[in-house]
């Protein structure tokens, strides 16, 4: 069984003693947590008291964490609006619908279906810093709590905020739902049996885009391993070409991940999600001379880097983790962002990963482009990355062989705000080396103009690390 506690929630298995895996015990303990840190985070409530929304997925355990994490809200004495069945970018706009003062979402994303998980939001429906979510961490370590008496317990109440999410999401003035109408397209839908069979079909009824469900039925229990990537969508891919559709669309459990399939079943690839809207957002603001910045984080594609060159904007990179590159996303006032995992940004709408608006803004260029997602795919800049890593016997040896690269690359443009990333600007490739959180590990990514240069290119850093190791 497991259990990882980090500063932008808990996750674990269910099932379990405390302490050792997502238990009943630990639930309560890290719900009570972050409701004691509310007034650090914000000294006065919306109201007259503190009121929190919580959404969650379609996963089996959901409504067993629901009912844990919305009792101890009450009995902290906050009110709680329930959202039932919930993307996670509906709860994070159900915390400004509702005007609430936070939220919490019970998922674990792409984890599968033993896993769940609390990922905590403040009062705007983004995820919390650092600072906040170490000082959850450190409460619930002490456990020093107190909870209300019976006169002051909250409330609940409940209500559906899919459709308001997305009326918001249709009213982007970059959404061009005319254009997509007269498109006709055909779209081939995986929501892998969790809230995207409820949203993504709703979205597409709407733009008038004719939808094949598949695994839409939100049971929870997963029909394959839900991360969205090539692996884990044959039958997307399959039903695609037998269906004759446009295109297909995968998301994951909790619908802030988004992944393309071509018309001709091949992967659109999920790196390119983010590079494919950018494009066209940032075209947009190029024509009507308006400033333009993109963020993803480190480990993404080269591509959105030069989509955003070619439109006369400036890229900005952030170290990994959703919650960076929000914030890197606001410190430049970024048009779009976001993660090479089919994580689209786009502060028009809201400071996170949202499918729905991805989607809307991918139909819409293909609308406006008259052109086969396979051929749309072309117009991009191609790289491929290579993801490899590096086992050690000793987790002291990384910060050694991280600064030494440093010093044997100290030529390429290194970035250094989350491991090291050595930039060969001559021939558009990099590598990225960072640690693991939780093992003795680098994670090592590499990019180029091919599969086999970037393998390469992963394995003649690799052999450098390894002289380090051997003196």
């Amino acid at each position: 069984m497991t259990l990882i506690k980090s500063i932008s929630g808990i996750r674990g298995t269910i099932g379990g003693q405390p302490g050792n895996a997502l238990t009943p015990i630990d639930v309560v303990k890290f719900t009570a947590a972050y409701a004691a840190t509310l007034p650090q985070r914000k000294p006065q409530p919306n109201g007259e008291r503190y009121k929190i929304v919580v959404g969650k997925d379609a996963r089996m355990s959901g409504d067993m964490v629901e009912q844990l994490v919305v009792g101890t809200l009450i009995g902290c004495g906050i009110d709680v609006v329930k959202c039932g069945f919930a993307s996670t970018p509906t709860t994070e706009m159900a915390v400004l619908f509702a005007k609430a003062d936070g939220g919490i979402i019970l998922t674990a994303s792409h984890n599968p279906r033993q896993w769940n998980a609390l990922k905590l939001l403040n009062d705007k429906g983004e995820f919390l810093t650092a600072v906040e979510g170490q000082a959850v961490l450190d409460l619930a370590e002490k456990e020093d709590f107190h909870f209300a008496d019976v006169d002051r317990l909250g409330n609940v109440e409940e209500e559906d905020f899919t459709d308001k999410h997305l009326d918001a999401v249709l009213a982007l003035p970059a959404v061009d739902v005319e254009a997509v109408k007269a498109a006709h397209f055909t779209v081939v839908v995986d929501a892998v049996n969790s809230v995207g069979g409820i949203i993504m079909p709703r979205l597409l009824k709407r733009l008038g885009v004719k939808c094949i469900g598949l695994n839409c039925n939100p049971t929870g229990d997963f029909a394959h391993n839900p991360e969205p990537l090539p692996a884990n969508l044959t039958d997307l891919c399959e039903t695609v070409v037998k269906e004759k559709a446009d295109l297909g669309i995968s998301v994951d459990p909790d619908v802030d991940r988004l992944a393309f399939i071509c018309e001709n079943g091949e992967p659109f690839v999920e790196e390119y999600t983010l590079v494919s809207v950018a494009d066209y957002l940032c075209e947009i603001a190029q024509k009507e001379g308006k400033p333009i910045a993109t963020v993803s984080n480190l480990s993404s594609t080269r591509a959105l880097r030069d989509v955003t060159e070619k439109h006369g904007g400036k890229y900005y990179a952030a170290a990994v983790g959703e919650v960076n590159v929000t914030t890197r996303m606001h410190e430049v006032d970024a048009l779009i962002g976001g993660e090479g995992n089919g994580g689209v940004i786009y502060p028009a709408i809201h400071a996170g990963r949202d499918a729905m608006v991805g989607v809307a803004l991918f139909l819409s260029n293909l609308a406006h482009k008259k052109m086969k997602v396979s051929e749309l795919k072309q117009t991009y800049p191609q790289y491929f990355i290579a993801k490899n890593k590096l086992q050690l016997s000793d987790s002291a040896l990384i910060g050694k062989i991280l600064d030494e690269l440093k010093k044997i690359y100290a030529k390429e443009n290194i970035n250094d705000i989350d491991g090291v990333k050595i930039n060969f600007e001559a021939n558009k490739t990099w590598v990225h080396l960072r640690k693991s959180n939780t093992e003795p590990i680098i994670r090592i990514y590499s990019e180029a103009s091919t599969p086999e240069a970037a393998e390469a290119l992963g394995n003649e850093v690799i052999a450098v690390a390894q002289k380090i190791i051997n003196g």
